[in-house]
């Protein structure tokens, strides 16, 4: 079956997108009525509405729910791919969690300006899952199994803890075993990474610690809780790496523990030829092989 004219399946993106034909006229700079007369053209053609003509809204059918989706989708590849695609002198906007973008992705993102001059970088440090759709960002780092559809997914590195704490806490007690965890208060003790470290260290015998305390939300603040005296936060090394080598925490187990999951570089698929996210992801990898 070939397809249907572009100018119609175009208004009826629109159209959908909105629910409105006088929406769609104006996006498109039509009139209604020529908005009207494409979609009675499309409907023709496939010979059944798309649309329910109510009073007052537009309501899609089931046909016209099916097609919506798809048709959007492609429209979007369409816009990314005739983009320009030099990309010289224009905005790289990123998207990363809190933690890793203050303790790990800030301090590199210098060295990516230094290479790119031209390029102008923005960075939005947010725990919140972006929409490439209708948020501002042209790329991000995400946590999770690499599995968002439409999205290409890079694996940065895998994501492991530890428990940490200050020098000056590990002085009030005995702590060579794991199991002597248990004699010191846990930062945010309901995280889940709690229960994975204990059990891949073999303990069963070391409860989680009863005592309520706040949940701080992220690493970031979890460690500086640590370094503060309050408790054992349980961190990833990688982000704390000067905090471990200047000695304001200490990691006293070499034991490291997962979740299955990683960190990944993730982009729409149509973005995959842009040459400033080529440039971005090689130069995290290149930072990754040389922070191993």
């Amino acid at each position: 079956m070939q397809l249907p004219p572009l100018a119609a399946i175009r208004v009826f993106e629109s159209a959908a997108r909105h629910l409105s034909f006088t929406k769609a006229a104006t996006e498109l700079g039509m009139t209604q009525a020529g908005v009207s007369y494409q979609i009675k053209l499309l409907e023709e053609r496939l010979g059944t509405p798309l649309f329910l003509r109510k009073p007052r809204a537009l309501q899609l059918t089931r046909l016209g729910t099916q097609l919506s989706a798809p048709t959007s989708q492609a429209f979007k590849i369409l816009r990314h791919a005739y983009a320009d695609p030099t990309d010289s002198g224009k905005t790289l906007s990123i998207s990363s969690p809190i933690t890793l973008a203050g303790n790990w992705l800030g301090e590199r993102l210098g060295r990516f300006q230094m290479e790119h001059p031209a390029l102008s970088i923005k960075m939005d440090a947010n725990d919140r899952l972006v929409d490439f759709a209708h948020d501002d960002v042209d790329i991000a780092i995400r946590h999770g199994d690499g599995d968002w559809p439409g999205l290409t997914a890079q694996h940065l590195f895998d994501f492991e803890v530890t428990p940490m704490l200050s020098p000056n806490l590990l002085k009030t007690c005995c702590l060579e075993t794991p199991e002597q965890l248990r004699d010191l208060p846990w930062i945010d003790p309901q995280d889940p990474n709690w229960e994975l470290w204990i059990k891949k260290a073999g303990v069963t015998s070391c409860a989680c610690y009863s005592r309520q305390t706040p949940v701080l939300g992220t690493q970031v603040n979890e460690a500086r809780a640590a370094i503060a005296d309050q408790g054992v936060a349980m961190l990833s090394p990688r982000f704390f790496r000067y905090e471990l080598a200047s000695g304001s925490l200490i990691q006293p187990f070499q034991l490291l523990a997962g979740n299955g999951k990683a960190y990944w570089l993730v982009y729409p698929e149509a973005r995959r030829n842009r040459p400033t996210i080529r440039a971005f992801r090689q130069f995290l990898l290149a930072e990754i092989a040389a922070d191993s």
